[in-house]
């Protein structure tokens, strides 16, 4: 790859406002860190490659930024439904959005019981029967779900049925059909795949001037602690070592690589490792809130690791009127 192939991004061009938002909650959704992200964003890179494409927040930044104006993006995830439901959303919104209507109908007029009979009775039997294969009708249940459901968890049992209960919400937003056609919008554009595969697929493709954004179920920093049930396997601390070998061997390709994750020890040692540096990986603690445990007293303010070979950021503290909580955030290397 020749290096005149990199386009190059006008920094002025940054739009800090979300023109699309995420269609998903998800457990451990990156808006709030976007501030900190940003400062690691390439100037310039070939292709964005996201393995662990959840709710896309860094997808729809770089997307509302114009930072994918005439590149490559390939959206992978292992997740069969968070994959069929992007795709459906993506080629049929409007026949989505006709779905969702009639659910959100419902949810005002039937609330807890119209939430268990919508998970219990049609979408997991739905799902089994499908095999894979999304319809519109399944993907409005999923985001009917989603919004509806316990902080945007996606759970699923030993038998692989979703089992998420329902969340508090007093009148959660369930269709909004133009944020829906702006999704289907962003998605849809004719240089952007969205793929199912593994983590070590998609890096293995990752080369000089690509950009990859991993962002792994977080390793949990206690035993009461994990939230990582994303697929019916799991995902657990042997996967979390492979992906560190996919994101080393990637960096010595050439990739610029951004990962972030819990600050666990075990996370924490394996990125500090001497292979991991001579790929020119660096980890840097970044406070963050967390919202998904389910006692309330138990969520805030912890750290998170950014794991990266971007050059080292050249703001330590987030721009006025950030939407970020805490708002004093900084970011902070520990020097190994």
């Amino acid at each position: 790859m020749r290096r005149s192939a990199l386009i190059r991004v006008d920094p002025t061009t940054w739009n800090n406002h979300f023109r699309v938002r995420p269609l998903l909650k998800w457990a451990g959704g990156k808006r709030q860190l976007l501030p900190v992200l940003r400062q690691y964003y390439p100037d310039s890179f070939r292709r964005y490659i996201e393995p662990f494409f959840g709710s896309g927040a860094v997808f729809f930044d770089l997307y509302n930024g114009s930072r994918l104006t005439d590149r490559h993006a390939r959206l992978i995830d292992n997740n069969p439904d968070l994959v069929g439901c992007y795709r459906t959303l993506r080629d049929a919104p409007e026949a989505v959005i006709a779905a969702l209507e009639p659910l959100a109908e419902g949810h005002r007029a039937g609330g807890a019981q119209f939430f268990y009979d919508v998970r219990d009775s049609r979408f997991n039997p739905a799902r089994a029967a499908a095999r894979g294969i999304y319809t519109p009708e399944l993907a409005a249940m999923l985001i009917y779900l989603n919004r509806t459901g316990f902080n945007g968890l996606f759970r699923l049992n030993r038998r692989g049925e979703f089992n998420v209960p329902m969340g508090r919400y007093k009148n959660p937003r369930i269709c909004d059909a133009d944020h829906l056609r702006d999704v289907a919008g962003a998605l849809g554009g004719a240089r952007i795949s969205i793929e199912r595969g593994s983590f070590e697929q998609s890096l293995a493709d990752a080369a000089w001037g690509d950009f990859v954004y991993c962002d792994p179920p977080y390793a949990p920093l206690s035993r009461t602690a994990c939230f990582a049930q994303y697929t019916a396997g799991g995902f657990n601390m042997a996967d979390q070592q492979r992906l560190q070998q996919a994101v080393v061997a990637a960096a010595e390709r050439g990739a610029i690589v951004v990962v972030s994750n819990s600050s666990a020890r075990e996370i924490e040692e394996i990125y500090r490792s001497a292979e991991a540096r001579r790929a020119g990986l660096r980890v840097r603690r970044v406070p963050a809130r967390r919202a998904i445990n389910s006692r309330a007293s138990l969520r805030g303010p912890v750290d998170e690791l950014i794991i990266t070979n971007a050059p080292a950021a050249k703001l330590t503290m987030l721009p006025p009127r950030t939407r970020m909580a805490p708002a004093r955030l900084r970011v902070r290397e520990k020097r190994a």
